[in-house]
Parts: C-alpha cells; sequence; structure tokens
C-alpha cells in the first residue's frame, strides 16, 4: 500500500470508530424501526456494521484488491444485510454475526469475480500476442498478409476466435495510432 492508501485507511478507521457500541436494547429499538420504515434507525445499524466491512476487507486485502476498494463493497454488502435482517425480524444479538457472514461472503464473490477477470484479460493478452507473431510469420513466409483461414490454421484456432482477436488487435493499433499523432500534435503545438 501506498502512502496515500493508509491514509485513507485511516481516515476510515477513525469514520468507523466515530459509532460507540450500540446496546441490546438500542439494537432492538433499531431494527423494529428499521422494519417499519426509518431510514434513519436503517442510516445507524448500518454505521455500526461498518466495523465490520473494516475488519473483513482488512483480512482481504493481499487478494489483489486494495482495501479501500474492499471497504466499500463491505460497506453495500452491510447495508443489504441490515435491510435484510430486519426485514426477517432478526433479534438484536445476531445481527454482527449476520451481517459479518454477508459482508465475508459478498467479498469472496468480488475477489473471485476479480480474479476471473484478470485471467480472461490475460488470456486475451495472450491470444492478442499469439495472433500478431503468427501473422507476421505468415506474412513472412507467404509473402502478403495471411487470410482469416491461414491464421486459423496455424493458431489451431475456429476462424470466429481468429477473425474477434483481429478485430480487437486493428482497434487497439488504431487507437494507439490516434494517441500518437495526438502526442506528436501536442509536441508540435508546444514547441511553435
Amino acid at each position: 500500500m501506498t502512502l496515500q492508501d493508509d491514509t485513507e485507511l485511516d481516515a476510515l478507521a477513525a469514520q468507523v470508530r466515530a459509532f460507540p457500541p450500540m446496546s441490546t436494547q438500542e439494537t432492538a429499538w433499531l431494527l423494529a424501526a428499521t422494519r417499519d420504515g426509518s431510514d434513519s434507525a436503517r442510516e445507524r445499524l448500518v454505521d455500526q456494521q461498518l466495523r465490520l466491512a473494516l475488519d473483513e476487507a482488512i483480512a482481504r486485502g493481499n487478494r489483489g484488491i486494495e482495501v479501500v476498494d474492499l471497504y466499500q463493497e463491505g460497506a453495500l454488502a452491510a447495508i443489504v444485510a441490515v435491510n435484510e435482517y430486519a426485514s426477517r425480524g432478526g433479534a438484536p444479538a445476531g445481527l454482527a454475526s449476520y451481517v459479518s457472514r454477508v459482508i465475508s461472503t459478498h467479498l469472496e464473490d468480488v475477489i473471485e469475480e476479480t480474479a476471473r477477470e484478470r485471467e480472461s484479460e490475460n488470456a486475451l493478452v495472450q491470444d492478442a500476442q499469439l495472433y500478431e507473431t503468427a501473422e507476421i510469420a505468415l506474412r513472412n513466409e507467404l509473402g502478403r498478409s495471411a487470410t482469416v483461414v491461414e491464421l486459423a490454421a496455424v493458431l489451431e484456432w475456429p476462424e470466429d476466435r481468429v477473425l474477434l482477436v483481429g478485430e480487437m488487435l486493428t482497434t487497439a493499433r488504431e487507437m494507439y495510432d490516434a494517441d500518437i499523432v495526438q502526442y506528436l500534435d501536442d509536441e508540435s503545438d508546444a514547441q511553435s
């Protein structure tokens, strides 16, 4: 984590510590008021559970997602958990453990989904590299650009995959070229 991350984390910790623990009676009253539709009661219950969101986020901070981002996800899960628990008529003593389980499950889901997205992105980058390598090799061998069928045969991919990766690379190259032109224009303007 960076110094800025530590500062944000310190601010979050101070925020959650600002809410003193509630008695069982106060929690029972707030749960009943939340069931009756009181937004302020729900907010107070959620505020009390933010400590759990921070604890769960910190416990998972070494799993590829920033603690602050995990905290935000945990805070959303706390809102859902408080609403569900209140609507089910849960007892005050079980609120914290219920909210903690919901937050924990949600954060694990977020971490798993993020890992799947990263794997997919890495696979796409690897496919793009393979495509470019095959494209260059075939161009050198054939003396012309390879067809989709030829690339598919060399890569042992279905033609639709070759088309998809080829279109993605074409778009990326066009964006890269546009960025370079813009940079050169900006440099030229700056020197004028």
